[in-house]
């Protein structure tokens, strides 16, 4: 990224792609959630339309919100929420890595490259493959964090963004199912530390038509919140 004044240039690398051509909406709304406050309070993000790969990308910084734009076209928006977000609740790290053998994307998976879910090799994808939690209505992953997604302080917002985002997906989506994430509100409460076990839990809080909304949390081994997020999926028509 280079900076002039209130603007910054962004680039989504190839590798970060969630649907084929496109940037991950969580890897872009945690992106946002750290330009506009370093993620430490509560963000929401919302995806006006999808934002390509490999392209410059402008980072406008106006009163209180980030917006990142294309040309003239607004891409994506952010702006504080006066909240603390809270997790679906606890699963611990060998239950959730257990649920992983649930996961319907094995099967049939819409976006087979994703950073997050998709099926790419371990530490170039996160391999985030959350399965159904024996007797509770939440899916959960166990996340072996890779030491390829850490920077120089440790594993960033835009990562925790991309890891948050599609197990609020997973918590809706049977067989051949699939959705684009239309909203993410997110907040990170602690680090996340290379080489470390999470577990990533979902959990489905409705439906109103094409709209499907989620509740999604990284807990540390012995249960504390480490990040949380609410999400608003749209199902295509």
């Amino acid at each position: 990224m280079t900076t002039a004044a209130l603007q910054t240039v962004l680039t989504v690398p190839q590798r970060f792609r969630g649907p084929e051509g496109v940037a991950n909406g969580g890897w872009i709304a945690g992106t946002m959630a750290e330009a506009l406050n370093g993620g430490r309070s509560a963000v929401e993000v919302t995806l006006h339309a999808p934002s390509p790969l490999e392209t410059e990308l402008r980072l406008e910084h106006v009163a209180n919100s980030v917006s990142l734009v294309h040309g003239d076209k607004l891409l994506v928006e952010a702006i504080p929420v006066a909240e603390d977000l809270e997790g679906p609740g606890f699963v611990p790290f060998t239950d959730a890595a257990r649920a992983e053998a649930g996961f319907v994307g094995l099967k049939a998976h819409p976006f087979a490259e994703c950073f997050a879910c998709g099926l790419r090799e371990p530490g170039d994808g996160l391999r985030i493959f959350p399965g159904p939690v024996e007797g509770a209505n939440m899916v959960a992953a166990g996340w072996r964090v890779p030491f390829t997604v850490s920077g120089e302080d440790g594993v960033p917002a835009s990562i925790i963004g991309a890891v948050l985002d599609c197990i609020t997906g997973w918590a809706h989506f049977g067989p051949g199912e699939t959705a684009l994430l239309g909203r993410l509100a997110l907040q990170i409460h602690g680090h996340v530390h290379p080489g470390g076990r999470y577990s990533v839990v979902a959990r489905p809080t409705g439906r109103d038509g094409r709209k499907m909304f989620g509740q999604s949390a990284i807990y540390e081994m012995d249960g504390t919140l480490v990040a949380a997020a609410r999400a608003t999926w749209i199902a295509p028509r």
